[in-house]
This record gives structure tokens, C-alpha cells and sequence, in this order.
């Protein structure tokens, strides 16, 4: 049963606790949240993730975004790492990775769809970050959040990442990925009400809902090219004891 976390100022925010694993047990509660975009969190909400233990925001928005967007409520609160998924050229916010990113991204694999080119254009473009963001939440204390602008396309991804390295059932990554969508139409009438990403989103909801298999397409290009999440993860430096590490907090 997902974890939805009430909050008043994100509509995409849920614990990851309670998800099998594929050799039995389940991820820990109250270590993982992913999110939305968190600006617009009320001091009722500052209060609860302090109470949860949040110690840690793992923020993959870009410079632009965070430039745009202005400090956040939970500055100075917690310890706050920015690890953009793209490669820092100041013009895009990823509100609609399927309009605006594939062509910018990912050179190959043009026979995939829109949306998987984009997340391999997160793991082509931005490797360092990935893996860094994941370092952060292995070796973090306390609660930590992952969050981009919807808590759907990077933090999936990253978020995914992170459960399949644990060894979480593939079927319920991919469970993960699309419970976005229960959410979709509260986090784009958030985003909508911003100039920093109304921009980027066109008026259908059902473009951004998320697809299970674009989710299962990303993970099977993973398992045929690298052996898995893991392996990949392997290549770019997130070596055993980082995957110890991460098991530790998250099972």
C-alpha cells in the first residue's frame, strides 16, 4: 500500500517503504520520499517531514530551475544537494521531458520513444549526478527526499535506480514509477500555476501521465547493455560498498 505523505504544498509526495523485495522483505519506511517540486511547502508541511526525520534534499532540478524558483522553504533547514540530471546549458526546465528534451538529448537510439530517450539522456548526460545522488542517500542520516519539478520523469528514474540496486521486485519499481499518475493532474495544475514551467506544459494531462512501459523499456535496455541497473551503476563509479550502504538504509 503506497505511502502518500499529506502535505499541503506538494501534490506527488510518498514514502517508498513497504515495496517487496524480489528474495522477500521490503524497503524500510521513513528513509526514501520522493516528491514534487517542494517550493511551495507550508510551515504545517515544513513541520511533518521535520518530524519524519528529514535531514537531507536531494534536488535535481536544474540551475535555471532553482534560479527561477528562488529559495525554498526548507533552506537553512536541512542540508540541501543539487544534482542536475542535464548537462547545464541554462535552458531547460524538463516540466515536458517529452516535448522538449529528446531532441536535445540522447543522440542514439532514435527507434525508442520520446520519453526513454529522454531518461537515457539523464543517464548519457549526467552519469556523475546519478550516482552522486544516490551516494547521498546511502550515506546520509535521518530521512532523506529525491525531487525534481513533478516527482515523475528524473526522480523516477533515479529513484528506480535506487531500488533496483537494492534488489526491489522489478514489477514493483515499475508499480512505483506509475503511481505518479493517481497524482498528474494536481502536480501540473501546481506547475501550470508558475511562469517557471506553465511555458513547457501544454494544456493535455494525459501526455505526462507515466507509461509502465517506458519504465520497463528503460530497465530492459539497462539489463541488455550493462547487465542491469546495477551494472551500469557499476561502470560509472557507485561500486559494493555503495550498494552496501544504500541496502543498509533502505531495507
Amino acid at each position: 500500500m503506497r505511502r502518500w505523505l499529506a502535505l499541503e504544498g506538494a501534490a506527488n509526495a510518498r514514502d517508498i517503504g513497504g515495496l517487496p523485495l524480489a528474495r522477500g522483505g521490503a524497503t524500510r519506511e521513513g528513509v526514501l520520499v520522493r516528491t514534487d517540486n517542494l517550493q511551495g511547502l507550508t510551515p504545517t508541511d515544513v513541520a511533518a517531514l521535520e518530524a519524519l526525520g528529514l535531514r537531507l534534499v536531494v534536488d535535481l532540478r536544474t540551475t535555471s530551475e532553482l534560479r527561477l524558483e528562488g529559495p525554498g522553504p526548507l533552506v537553512g533547514r536541512v542540508e540541501i544537494r543539487h544534482r542536475s540530471l542535464h548537462p547545464e546549458r541554462g535552458d531547460l526546465t524538463d516540466a515536458a521531458a517529452e516535448t522538449v528534451l529528446p531532441f536535445r538529448r540522447s543522440g542514439g537510439d532514435l527507434e525508442e520513444t520520446p520519453m526513454v530517450r529522454a531518461y537515457l539522456g539523464y543517464l548519457h548526460d549526467r552519469p556523475d549526478s546519478v550516482v552522486a545522488a544516490l551516494r547521498d542517500v546511502a550515506r546520509g542520516e535521518g530521512a532523506a527526499i529525491v525531487h525534481c519539478a513533478a516527482g515523475k520523469d528524473r526522480t523516477g528514474v533515479v529513484v528506480a535506480l535506487a531500488l533496483e540496486a537494492v534488489g526491489v521486485a522489478r514489477d514493483a519499481v515499475i508499480e512505483d514509477y506509475v503511481a505518479t499518475g493517481e497524482r498528474i493532474t494536481a502536480v501540473l495544475e501546481r506547475l501550470r500555476s508558475t511562469p517557471t514551467y506553465a511555458a513547457d506544459l501544454d494544456d493535455e494531462d494525459d501526455v505526462h501521465v507515466p507509461r509502465p512501459e517506458t519504465m520497463d523499456r528503460l530497465l530492459t535496455l539497462l539489463d541488455d547493455r550493462y547487465g542491469g541497473p546495477r551494472g551500469w551503476l557499476g561502470e560509472h563509479g557507485f561500486g559494493e560498498d555503495d550498494v552496501t550502504a544504500l541496502r543498509a538504509r533502505l531495507i
